[in-house]
């Protein structure tokens, strides 16, 4: 049996961002709700980064009359997601590949969460400029990601602050100082002025801030 077949490992990688997101339930629904501010009730979502499906299923409860395409990289995260989804995965199609796998029909909303950090401002700008084109005039896009102030010291002080809620969640204290210092090692993150700015560069004129989590934050932006 596969490990993303099994139900406990399904069980097991679920557990993984309430661990490690602040309020990431509570992030889940905010999203919903903005994309809900102005998705019509049978809009068109695009999910970028949905491997695993949790976000896809929150949606897709949170909305019985939506449709989606779910894209990621990796087909295994996307046969977790098919198993996560269970009955809702018929108003799921689900793509492998990065953003320009995907169609250019007009979506009425997208969301990216927890994946824009993995990519160097080059890709980032690239990901969220063929978002943009894949959007309808106005429709949302909210993005939540690593992105934290960065002067002297801070980056080691937010790090420290993500392992420190790691090991309150219930992750063993040298596991998540391991992980911490591979992140802030490993991955490019950025601070909210240039998060804010790539949105803007990428064609999205209005963006907010609706969510600070630690070291994460979120914004709904809309396309112009």
């Amino acid at each position: 049996m596969s490990a993303f077949s099994d139900p406990d490992a399904v069980a097991k990688y679920a557990e993984g961002p309430v661990r490690l997101v602040p309020g990431f339930h509570s992030l889940q629904q905010m999203s919903a709700l903005l994309l809900a501010e102005r998705v019509p009730g049978d809009g068109h979502v695009l999910v970028l980064g949905a491997g695993g499906g949790l976000e896809l299923k929150a949606f897709a409860q949170a909305q019985a009359g939506w449709r989606f395409l779910g894209v990621d990289p990796s087909a295994e995260m996307l046969r977790l997601a098919a198993t996560t989804l269970g009955p809702l995965a018929d108003r799921v199609e689900l793509l492998e590949g990065y953003i320009d796998a995907a169609p250019h029909r007009p979506f009425d909303g997208a969301t990216c969460l927890l994946t824009l950090h993995f990519l160097s401002v080059e890709q980032r700008l690239h990901t969220l400029k063929e978002l943009h084109r894949r959007l309808k005039p106005g429709a949302p896009l909210v993005v939540a990601h690593f992105s934290f102030t960065q002067g002297e010291g801070e980056k080691a002080r937010w790090m420290g602050r993500y392992a420190a809620f790691a090991t309150a969640s219930g992750v063993p204290q040298d596991d998540a100082l391991r992980a911490a210092q591979a992140i802030a090692e490993r991955l490019p993150i950025l601070t909210p002025e240039q998060d804010l700015a790539l949105l803007h560069q990428a064609g999205f004129a209005t963006a907010e801030l609706f969510y600070a989590g630690f070291t994460f934050r979120g914004w709904v932006a809309y396309a112009s």
